[in-house]
């Protein structure tokens, strides 16, 4: 069979697998987001300084929430390639690992960042009641962290099992438990923003338990080591710190991208911070199509399928562009239609637009680049991941340096600085990397780690 033949036969089957599992992934994704917008619904009710606060507190939990994602990505892997080689002792056995490590991370950076709750807060330029309510806010959200981690670390379990239903259960009734939670802690019993950070925290609990319960029986029902065994916990994280180095990669760059608009005026920051947030829920959708390849590539390769895992790798990376076109025309259409509901200044509705366009037209450039990163995790090919998203950032960090320096020396209007922060992004950043994933596939080095298993 050539592998025309295969691809025709196999790519309804692929389409049909990225569909099932990238849309409960997708209602996974923005759960954590969820939370957060709920909070500030609520919150903003209060006043403008806890609003403010909750805003200052809810960047550092997400932040290191963010980069302890390699947990989800790692298990995810491991389980699904363990599993695709029929080893079901062993898959969730890693994933027992996964959970311990979880765990373990999670008590010790909470403990950290309560103690470190007003430095952390000032440091990001909290001051006065703003700065009192950020520190009350993270320091009660904050011993939900090990929750949070353990839901990662389960959800990679059950996307290596192909059992995602079960997380956007536990994402939905998590949201609409923190709404009643957070309605009655904030207005019932009068507990302001405090009340809003314990509501939270015993949601992520509610959801960490709704996850890792079923996750441990149906390890205990496959014989699988429920003890934790620091060796291989240890080994767990040293496999997932590459996918750490990769996340943290990309979020120097977003920041540094904040930075960069906060130097181009108030009107070019104002306008990307709509746009961002746009982008930034998009991208949950691209992430939902990654996840997907990463979990089909590493079952694939887990049965020793090569050329298979090559076809499918193709299919996936097609299936990321065109469904990132179709959502690139909508955000366009939201950009020029509805950038009166982000702001009532024109200038700023202008720039607004402007920013969407440019995300609309380069997205199915990052949906074809996302997807192939899921397709290298489920493969385990982390090591190139690491080098290749630090070697762009490197490059990205120095082209958005010279270009904000050449913008504020030539006295650009906000309309050219809107246009050259988002293309520089998109084609420096997002565009390297889409490259360097392209010609990644191109041979079947990217599949050695998960065939060595």
């Amino acid at each position: 069979m050539t592998n025309q033949e295969l691809d025709n036969q196999n790519k309804k089957e692929v389409l049909r697998n990225i569909w099932i599992l990238a849309v409960p992934t997708f209602g996974q994704l923005i759960s954590e987001p969820a939370f957060v917008l709920i909070d500030t619904a609520i919150i903003g009710h209060i006043g403008k300084n806890a609003l403010a606060g909750l805003s200052i507190g809810s960047t550092v939990l997400l932040t290191i929430a963010g980069l302890c994602l390699f947990l989800a990505y790692n298990t995810t892997s491991q389980v699904a390639r363990l599993l695709g080689a029929g080893k079901r002792r062993e898959g969730f056995s890693v994933g027992m690992d996964g959970l311990w490590l979880a765990l373990f991370l999670g008590v010790i950076l909470t403990a950290l960042l309560i103690f470190a709750a007003e430095p952390l807060c000032y440091a990001i330029g909290a001051r006065g009641s703003t700065l009192q309510n950020a520190i009350v806010y993270t320091q009660m959200v904050m011993p939900g962290l090990p929750a949070i981690l353990l839901v990662y670390a389960a959800n990679g379990i059950f996307r290596g099992l192909r059992k995602v239903r079960i997380t956007l259960f536990a994402a939905v009734s998590g949201a609409v438990l923190n709404t009643i939670l957070d309605v009655i802690a904030v207005f019932g019993l009068n507990m302001g923003i405090a009340g809003s950070g314990i509501a939270t925290m015993i949601a992520q609990w509610y959801m960490g338990l709704v996850l890792s319960i079923p996750a441990v029986i149906w390890a205990m029902q496959s014989g699988a080591r429920l003890k934790p065994h620091f060796q291989h916990i240890l080994h767990s994280a040293g496999t997932g710190m590459p996918l750490f180095v990769r996340t943290l990669a990309l979020r120097v760059c977003m920041v540094a991208t904040v930075v960069a608009a906060t130097r181009l005026g108030t009107n070019t920051l104002a306008a990307y911070q709509v746009a961002n947030s746009c982008w930034n829920f998009v991208m949950n959708i691209l992430d939902a199509i990654g996840i997907a390849a990463q979990t089909i590539v590493a079952s694939v390769l887990g049965a020793g399928l090569r050329k298979r895992a090559g076809i499918i790798a193709r299919i996936c990376a097609q299936v990321g562009a065109v469904s990132s076109l179709g959502v690139g025309l909508f955000m366009i259409l939201v950009g020029w239609s509805c950038s009166p509901l982000f702001s009532p200044h024109a200038d700023i509705q202008l720039l607004i637009s402007v920013g969407m366009t440019i995300l609309g037209l380069f997205l199915p450039l990052a949906g074809w680049m996302w997807a192939l990163d899921g397709v290298l995790i489920g493969a385990g090919d982390h090591s190139y991941l690491a080098k290749s998203c630090s070697a762009m950032a490197v490059v990205y960090l120095g082209v958005l340096i010279c270009t904000s320096c050449f913008d504020v020396a030539l006295n650009a209007n906000d309309v050219i600085r809107t246009i050259t922060l988002w293309i520089v992004l998109n084609s420096v950043y997002i565009g390297g990397r889409a490259l360097g994933n392209s010609l990644r596939i191109r041979n079947d080095l990217w599949m050695n780690a998960a065939l060595k298993l």
